[in-house]
């Protein structure tokens, strides 16, 4: 069998420490896993040469028929995993507010540059979330606004300009954690709304997005009763054939992160596994414990080749298009000069200042 159709393809993993652990090495060496994601944890800081060294250790270590495709959460204000002296961007809310398309196109594109000059071809952002609850603890500033058409506009010109540089970006938190008052981290929220009001609200920027062709989305940890009474979009066929047949979208699904409270106190780790693909996801996120991502390589790879065939040829059609190493990875060769310029970046900072309401 191709490494590019092993199980263990489906699954995105993160680590402790700067350096590769010998067992990831291994993992992504047999294909054992399709992607890493990289924190704050992972990079000493204010050491470029660090960020380059580990990115290019990690894709060294993918076979040549499975390469590996690198992820992060760069979305600007308090979640960005780069820091100085890469470009510090605003909050998305602010961003919104100074409502200038073309300079959120604009953010996308600079995005794509910092991040292929390492090596890295997904970007789990934008957040498209409305921001409709101002005590939401987990969403917040992260959003472009609170009204549906701002949020799908800057959204939609966001994934143009990240994706037309050549990074992947990624609808999150599908069908909607904009309205919650709990982070899916330390518990399960819940949204009692039906599902006009979904389709009225939350998920008016996820159709936004597929419709401009964004590679990826990401599922919300959140239970709307509604539509499933026992089960979280993230293992709910019901809410995830909205995604697939009301909207459409054949892109890549990823779950959020299978670590997080709101699944791990109420689901075994099969459930967690598996019920995701079951639903209608592609790939599966664990983001920093290595015994469950040993276990569920274990369960991908007894699965059922009816829950692996769509999913591996979403995450292949992605990988392909996504996951190169930093060499020739820009598509432009002004994009080539600008990223052998940094970090940092001015031209990115003069931006960043223009989009966090600077005058």
């Amino acid at each position: 069998m191709s490494t590019q159709w092993q199980p263990g393809q489906l699954l995105f993993v993160g680590f402790q420490g700067t350096t590769v652990p010998r067992s990831l090495a291994r993992w992504i060496a047999a294909g054992k896993v399709g992607g890493v994601i990289l924190f704050k944890r992972n990079f000493v800081e204010g050491e470029p040469g660090q960020a380059r060294r580990l990115c290019a250790a990690l894709h060294a270590c993918a076979p040549a028929d499975a390469p590996l495709l690198i992820a992060i959460d760069q979305e600007g204000g308090r979640v960005q995993r780069l820091r100085a002296p890469w470009t510090s961007w605003p909050p998305m809310r602010q961003v919104g507010a100074v409502n200038d398309l073309e300079g959120t196109a604009a953010l996308g594109r600079a995005l794509a540059v910092e991040l292929r000059a390492l090596g890295i071809g997904l970007n789990f952002a934008p957040v498209v979330d409305v921001d409709t609850n101002p005590a939401n603890p987990v969403i917040g500033d992260r959003s472009f606004g609170r009204t549906p058409a701002l949020v799908a506009a800057h959204a939609a010109a966001l994934i143009s300009g990240m994706q037309g540089g050549g990074v992947a970006a990624c609808a999150k938190h599908f069908p909607g954690h904009g309205d919650t008052t709990s982070d899916s981290h330390l518990e399960l929220p819940r949204l009692d709304h039906d599902l006009e009001r979904l389709r009225a609200i939350e998920m008016a920027p996820f159709v936004a997005a597929a419709r401009c062709g964004v590679a990826s989305v990401m599922t919300a940890h959140v239970l709307f009763p509604r539509l499933d009474r026992a089960r979280p979009a993230t293992l709910s066929p019901p809410i995830m054939a909205l995604l697939r047949e009301e909207i459409g979208y054949d892109g890549a699904v990823f779950s959020d992160d299978l670590e997080m409270k709101a699944v791990a106190d109420h689901f075994s780790v099969r459930d967690r596994a598996l019920g995701p693909l079951e639903a209608g996801c592609d790939a599966l996120l664990v983001c920093s414990q290595a015994d469950l991502a040993e276990e569920t390589i274990r369960l991908l790879e007894r699965a059922p080749d009816r829950l692996l065939e769509a999913p591996l040829r979403r995450i292949g059609a992605l990988k392909s298009s996504y996951a190169r190493a930093p060499e020739g990875a820009l598509r432009d060769e002004e994009g080539a000069a600008e990223a052998a310029e940094g970090p940092p970046y001015p031209a990115h900072a003069v931006l960043a200042a223009r989009l966090g309401g600077a005058r």
